[in-house]
């Protein structure tokens, strides 16, 4: 299915102040790979942001379990720091077993943060996954797409106002995807590619951090080869080998729109007021 595709660009100032971010992902390394440059970007515009992090990444990295969930969880608080998100919150559920937890249960927390923190704008997993097999990711989405529609109610989860919160809907929303989704906006995120190259390099439990450009320069020489590429020193290595080869899709999708970098999502925007529009198009005046 063909979507008209809109380029997002970067927007002089601060035209988001006063405006609230909340980067959503269910393990250490998927804002950092999939949405880090728009993160970026929309921060540097005057976003609050904050990082959710749904898992406690417990099946992805270094030693034993305990050691591996505590190398996510200074990771994860790390992305925050370079990304420049206030804060991170932690749901801890148990990584790769969120298929078996409450929907209800997910949902109902998401929907206490949108309306504590006043969230307008959310980057998660697409609630509508082809093919993705992680049940992590296409749960999280599902109940971010739902939490986003709910916690504008004034019936759900009435407690929650007697605590002194209120009904808040989340109005934008851009999803990114591992496999094919419907893309109708490309933000261009040439500017803070950099930003999204450190978001990376401080992943060390999971992501393409550390040692990987070096190791594979040296790999390649002993094979008697070279990428230029990766320079002669790690800090080229890493930086260059996460950019031109682990971030090669955003330079693919950037490529296909004349821009030097990308991020695809399929997003959705405010719903149009009907009402007031039909007014303005409509209305006569009586005196």
């Amino acid at each position: 299915m063909a979507a008209e595709i809109v380029i997002e660009g970067p927007v002089p100032g601060r035209p988001h102040n006063g405006k609230v971010l909340a980067a959503i992902q269910p393990h250490s390394d998927d804002i950092p790979i999939f949405a880090a440059g728009t993160v970026a970007k929309l921060v540097g515009e005057g976003y609050t942001g904050y990082l959710i992090r749904m898992t406690n990444d417990d099946m992805a990295g270094p030693g034993t379990i305990g050691d591996t969930v505590l190398a996510n969880e200074k990771d994860n608080d790390a992305v925050a720091r370079v990304l420049g998100l206030r804060k991170t919150f932690n749901l801890n559920y148990a990584n790769h077993q969120m298929d078996k937890e409450s929907r209800i249960d997910i949902r109902q927390r998401l929907i206490f943060l949108f309306r504590l923190l006043k969230v307008d704008t959310v980057i998660s997993y697409d609630p509508v996954p082809h093919y993705e097999e992680n049940p992590d990711h296409y749960v999280t989405a599902q109940s971010v797409e739902a939490a986003c529609w709910m916690a504008g109610g004034s019936k759900d989860y009435p407690e929650h106002f007697a605590a002194g919160l209120a009904p808040h809907s989340v109005r934008e929303k851009y999803y990114f995807s591992r496999g094919p989704q419907i893309v109708n906006r490309i933000v261009d995120i040439s500017s803070t590619i950099d930003r999204k190259v450190a978001s990376n390099r401080v992943n060390l439990a999971q992501g393409p951090a550390g040692s990987a450009g070096s190791a594979l320069r040296k790999s390649l020489a002993e094979r008697g080869l070279k990428l230029p590429v990766l320079g002669e020193d790690d800090e080229t290595a890493s930086n260059n080998y996460i950019k031109q080869i682990i971030l090669q899709r955003d330079a693919e999708a950037g490529g296909k729109h004349g821009l030097a970098f990308a991020e695809p999502f399929h997003y959705i925007g405010p719903e149009p007021n009907f009402v007031e529009e039909y007014i303005r198009k409509n209305a006569v005046r009586t005196r």
